[in-house]
């Protein structure tokens, strides 16, 4: 239960504030035209914002970052293979 109130009170920006926006004003105007399709397609705004989780996951869509603590991994172009002729 802990992790999902620090997954909901931490890491807030732009696109998980944008996401909760839309959500709550597609809510509203789904309470004031009584449309309830509008209101199920706005919980899955809201899903995405309160949990910070994408279209793909939980930042599926992104690229990891390089660590540049770490040495860079060797290039292929460095490593000699030795073939051996099979008869």
């Amino acid at each position: 239960m802990s992790n999902l109130m620090l997954r909901i009170t931490t890491n807030w920006h732009l696109m998980r504030i944008m996401r909760l926006g839309i959500g709550i004003m597609m809510l509203v105007m789904g309470f004031q035209s009584k449309d309830w399709a509008l209101g199920l397609f706005s919980g899955f705004f809201l899903y995405q914002a309160i949990t910070d989780t994408g279209c793909c996951s939980s930042a599926g869509c992104n690229t990891p970052r390089r660590d540049y603590s770490r040495p860079p991994v060797q290039q292929t172009s460095d490593i000699v293979t030795e073939y051996e002729e099979i008869k």
